[in-house]
């Protein structure tokens, strides 16, 4: 069944298909931005997310009851060669997105690794995104393969998933992450 209007606004919730996407993308706010090439990046079910940074953990972190406890390990940005590429052994990483993904408050996300990942014996871990939330995400990516893994920059390492909901938030996500990774607001 086809729909119109704002994702949710019919009463009708689910994934957003590439047609919808495209729309809400180009819209003013763009539901994504900063994307390298969008025809390649949009998918039938979702849009793929590509790599701009990849770090190593130092140090271990907590998570507690409430953020006062949080405290995060210090992640070491890992260089990648004068080819664009990066050689990972076994274990995990912190990788940051280019894409800055900006979510009204009736459509929340999924990330999912590209099938290419698993079947190179590497995958990413990663949260919901929130409606209302706007940053541009980390994720943990693992390297299970006991020969490891090498990657480019910019390549496209997970499918973000969109899901209109049935009926918009009325507060949207409030949490620390909150525009991480982006400047400051002005002002």
């Amino acid at each position: 069944m086809e729909t119109t209007g704002a994702p949710g606004s019919d009463g009708n919730a689910g994934a957003l298909g590439r047609e919808a996407l495209r729309r809400l993308i180009l819209d003013d706010p763009p539901l994504l931005s900063e994307w390298l090439d969008l025809e390649q990046q949009l998918q039938p079910n979702g849009v793929d997310l590509t790599l701009r940074e990849v770090g190593a953990f130092d140090g271990g972190g907590v998570v507690a009851r409430d953020n006062i406890g949080r405290r995060l390990p210090e992640v070491r940005p890992l260089p990648f060669g004068d080819d664009g590429y990066l050689d990972l052994a076994p274990g995990p990483y912190h990788i940051l997105y280019n894409e800055v993904v900006d979510l009204p408050h009736n459509v929340m996300a999924l990330g999912r690794p590209r099938s290419s990942l698993g079947r190179c014996g590497v995958t990413i871990h990663s949260a919901v995104w929130d409606a209302g939330y706007r940053g541009r995400s980390t994720s943990l990516l693992v390297v299970v393969n006991p020969a490891g893994f090498r990657l480019e920059r910019n390549a496209r390492v997970l499918q973000l998933v969109f899901f209109g909901l049935g009926e918009a938030v009325v507060e949207g996500y409030r949490g620390t992450y909150q525009g991480e990774n982006l400047p400051p607001i002005p002002g």
